[in-house]
């Protein structure tokens, strides 16, 4: 690295040595031996464009080193089982501390983890509804009681005076069985009579019941008359009675009547008994909480009509039944026939046309026998029953393959669970209130209105319970206050983690983090303003600050203008992106960094910026109206989308955007365009869809989950590159064909690796490393296929050049060079061809997308659908991204992007401003119009902060 950087790295940061982490020759990935200070107990921020290295210094150096060193204090022993880390490349790090990564990537996809687990505020109300809850009868709803044996007598004393009783010791309750074993274990205890489904009997020798039906059976522990003289032996009797009862004990009078008394809650009325209540049995992760009907997931999945016969204007013969297909020679359809013919139908008859009572049949089958010709023995008829489609499909489901379990999965639909309402828990606990609420009620309050709920609950609670809720309620009240702060209040404690943005599911670790109140730590966090509508970015810096002030480190890698500007110390990596980056250009205090000439600096201080276009596009006069949709907060909302433009949909986080497009919009066009089977929140109709032939959501998603995976295979570019190899003098003379330029079959690659390139090597107690090939040399390929070249290069060399580099080499083979052209267009003409997939960031995966769908020829009346295209994007990126998707719009296509960054917003043609609020606040269009139309609306928060982008 060069003398200047190395100035101002050390010229701005005072102190002695423990006040600095200092890193010495980080050389990971794309870095060039960079040597740093960064303050510590600071908010430092690390920027640079995409791909420029940031990652690299913040996650694969500094907390990989963090995390290495962690495992280094484990055992040797304990290590062989965990793994070792591996030490990243770099000389030196002192004063580093131990390190915690508040990583977006790492979102839970198990449907069990919710806002509430993860942030622990749902422990502390299973805590607080087991200690401080009131037990209600599901039966009644009348109030529990609990009372001692001493009450239990005042009670029978004072209600049956001079009364003949029968005390009864309930030992079995609604269960099948024939109950020898217990009826001997009951004489051997010295009693006589027993009452078994409401008649006293005596006890016989080798007596039992009918096994196949439901009993209740009672031991008679005593009869006696209350009476003064006979308290002793009544008090006796009802010791001996809760005893064998289990806590429970009831009282025949000689008219029959019947009453239930408990050391534990019961209903008085009804005899309904509920175990003393633990902090599992409101937790549905628990056998002894979870709803049985769904197991504590809120909802069951059932095998739908619908998905079962998708068109009833076709037959069955025509496919009419999905699962089963056209007609073929096989048994079932013989079945189906026999079962039709008996109805004076046929298989060709219409589904629509077959009356009800036949499709419930042919679905839920038929018990009656019908005779099916058979195909082996002709003229032999088989009297056979038919089990119907949906149960045969829900027992293959229970015991069939994996595959099988898959295939069916595609006639299932999910919906609410009955038993529970979605509440996940059992009908027990659902009945223990606080305030009149339940805990099932209270997980589905926003974390604002449980707050508010949460406000003066002392005055509400009983002197009893405000002595056991004092602590609990003091955490819980921290807790929402933290969610709060990070702007997170239109979440619910039951929303699941996997339906979550990424910056939301940051954000919650993040308050949870602020919880925990650690000192002396690191904190690493990636991009935590994504997804965050500038008017709670001052809530997350604010979160931030706290996270510093307990005295802690805080590296944040980010390129929000408000979070360097707010930061104590900035780090720009730079100057280019991937080869052309790994260098420290800046770092220094705000103030004086905006003074430095690098690209983060040159757009702080206004030299260069995101410039509004001249004019806005008109579009093509067409429409997309959807009308009334009404999913999660959304409240009848009609949305409609001009279309040949660049519209911005935008809002508050929570204000319902990921609702209306991503779950209303985009199924509702799959559907329609790819028949895809995910279901669309409620709407009402959709008109103007004829306007456009195909929708296409181009997201952050790995291009691809393998190091096989790569920039050339995916834009479909390789095949070309392959093809033309083919056409080489020297691969004809050989009769290659294009297979043998693929790595990924036998035949040209190296079966060593297997077109990998490098080999694992396992290590016993030492990471395991990757290491080239020893008999390609990391170059996929055996020597035959390395021999045909092109222009003096071969598949291998190609694969290794940048895209700046092959762009030129090229050129004159334009189907080859239209495609790589695009990728150089989006920016990206630093990466490799074959760069592996995993290794590129989110924005860089997403601009390979946009760079294959350019490079298509199209019709123009396509919808592309992007989602925060701005994550992990510089400035200087967004600028490129902007050319790319205007590109599109100009071809005559449509981009729908929903987004929170202003250098977008203002540059649409058209936006869409969801709110007022979040959550149930939210949910209604506000304003829709140019850029400038939504700045003088003024109740949008969005017009609010895009005021002051205009004016500049």
């Amino acid at each position: 690295m060069g003398m200047d950087n190395q100035q101002v790295n050390d010229g701005t940061i005072p102190g002695d040595q423990e006040e600095v982490i200092e890193i010495m020759g980080a050389r990971e990935h794309n870095l060039k031996n960079i040597s740093l200070k960064i303050p510590r107990n600071q908010l430092v921020v690390i920027t640079g464009i995409s791909g420029s290295g940031k990652s690299s210094l913040a996650f694969d150096t500094l907390y990989a080193e963090g995390q290495r060193r962690y495992m280094e204090s484990f055992s040797a022993y304990a290590r062989s089982f965990i793994g070792d880390m591996e030490r990243p490349d770099v000389d030196k790090i002192n004063g580093l501390s131990p390190v915690i990564s508040i990583e977006q990537k790492t979102t839970s996809k198990n449907p069990r983890s919710t806002v509430g687990t993860v942030t622990e505020i749902y422990d502390f109300l299973r805590l607080l509804y087991a200690r401080a809850g009131i037990a209600y009868s599901y039966l009644s709803g009348r109030r529990m009681e609990k009372q001692s044996e001493e009450q239990i007598g005042e009670q029978i004393i004072k209600g049956f005076e001079g009364q003949k009783l029968v005390l009864l010791a309930p030992v079995v309750k609604g269960r099948k069985g024939h109950y020898r074993e217990l009826f001997q274990q009951i004489r051997k205890m010295g009693y006589v009579k027993v009452r078994v489904d409401g008649e006293i009997m005596e006890m016989t020798p080798k007596m039992q019941l009918d096994r196949y039906k439901t009993h209740d059976i009672e031991i008679v522990v005593d009869r006696v008359q209350v009476l003064a003289d006979q308290k002793k032996r009544l008090e006796g009797s009802i010791a001996t009675t809760l005893k064998q009862g289990d806590g429970v004990m009831m009282v025949v009078t000689e008219s029959g009547d019947l009453s239930y008394f408990s050391r534990n809650l019961m209903d008085p009325q009804t005899g309904l008994a509920y175990d003393d209540p633990a902090p599992n049995n409101f937790s549905f992760n628990s056998p002894y909480g979870a709803c049985p009907s769904c197991n504590g997931l809120g909802y069951i999945e059932i095998i739908s009509r619908e998905n079962i016969l998708p068109d009833p204007a076709l037959s069955i013969s025509r496919g009419g039944i999905a699962p089963l297909g056209e007609y073929r020679e096989i048994w079932i359809f013989k079945k189906l026939e026999a079962i039709l013919k008996k109805h004076k139908l046929s298989l060709s008859t219409p589904i629509k046309d077959i009356p009800d009572e036949v499709i419930e049949l042919i679905l839920y089958g038929d018990p009656e026998k019908v005779a099916v010709e058979s195909v082996k023995y002709p003229g032999t008829d088989w009297q056979t029953e038919f089990e119907g489609i949906i149960r045969f499909l829900e027992k293959q489901r229970e015991t069939g393959t994996e595959k099988t379990k898959d295939w069916i999965h595609d006639y299932m639909d999910s919906k609410e669970c009955p038993e529970c309402g979605g509440k996940r828990l059992r009908r027990e606990s659902l009945h223990f209130k606080i305030d009149e609420k339940n805990i099932g009620e209270l997980a589905e309050f926003t974390i604002e209105k449980l707050s508010q709920w949460f406000e003066g609950i002392e005055t509400r609670l009983n002197e009893k319970q405000n002595i056991i809720a004092r602590e609990i309620v003091k955490e819980i009240r921290k807790r929402l206050g933290f969610l709060l702060g990070v702007g997170l209040g239109y979440l619910s404690l039951n929303r699941p983690l996997r339906t979550l943005s990424g910056g939301e599911a940051q954000r919650i670790r993040l308050a949870t983090q602020i919880g925990t109140q650690l000192v002396n730590v690191l904190y690493i966090l990636d991009e935590p303003s994504i997804g965050l509508h500038q008017r709670d970015n001052m809530k997350l810096i604010q979160a931030l600050k706290d996270l510093r002030d307990l005295g802690n480190t805080v590296i944040v890698v980010e390129h929000d203008k408000d979070m360097m500007m707010d930061s104590d110390y900035i780090v720009d990596i730079g100057p280019g992106a991937g080869i052309h980056g790994g260098k420290i250009v800046g770092a220094a205090k705000p103030g004086e960094f905006v003074r430095l000439s690098t690209a983060t600096a040159d757009f702080l201080n206004g030299k260069q910026k995101i410039d509004i276009p001249p004019v806005r596009r008109s579009g093509n006069g067409t429409e997309l109206i959807l009308t009334g949709a009404n999913g999660h907060n959304l409240k009848n909302v009609t949305l409609t989308l001009p279309l040949g433009k660049m519209v911005c949909i935008s809002g508050v986080s929570g204000s319902g955007k990921s609702t209306l497009i991503h779950e209303t919009l985009y199924p509702l066009l799959r559907k329609h365009f790819y028949n895809s089977r995910q279901e669309p929140l409620s709407f009402e109709q959709i008109a103007g869809i004829k306007e456009i032939d195909k929708v296409i959501e181009v997201d952050q998603s790995p291009i691809g989950r393998t190091p096989r995976s790569n920039p050339a295979t995916y834009t479909g570019v390789f095949s070309d590159i392959r093809n033309l190899f083919a056409e080489m003098p020297e691969a004809k003379i050989r009769g290659y064909k294009p297979g043998r330029f693929s790595f990924n079959v036998k035949g040209g690659r190296c079966e060593t690796c297997q077109g990998g390139g490098m080999r694992l090597i396992e290590m016993d107690f030492l990471p395991d490393v990757y290491v080239p090939c020893e008999n390609c040399k990391g170059k996929r390929y055996n020597r035959e296929t390395l021999e045909v070249r092109f222009k003096g290069k071969s598949i291998s060399d190609v694969l290794d050049m940048t895209v700046e580099q092959a762009v030129t080499f090229f050129e004159n083979q334009p189907r080859i060079s239209r495609r790589i052209q695009t990728l150089d267009d989006v920016g990206l003409g630093y990466i490799s061809l074959g760069q592996h997939a995993t290794t590129l960031s989110g924005g860089e995966a997403q601009r390979v997308k946009l760079a294959t769908e350019l490079s298509k020829k199209d019709t123009g009346k396509t919808l592309y659908i992007l989602d925060e295209p701005t994550t992990g994007l510089h400035f200087q990126d967004i600028q490129h991204l902007l050319v790319v998707l205007n590109k599109l719009v100009e071809k005559g296509n449509t981009v729908l992007i929903i987004e929170h960054n202003m250098d977008v917003i203002k540059v649409a043609d058209h936006v869409i401003d969801l709110g007022p609020e979040g959550g149930e606040k939210g949910g209604q269009i506000i304003a829709s119009g140019t850029p400038e139309e939504i700045a003088a609306c003024a109740e949008s928060h969005t017009g609010r902060f895009l005021k002051l982008e205009l004016a500049v």
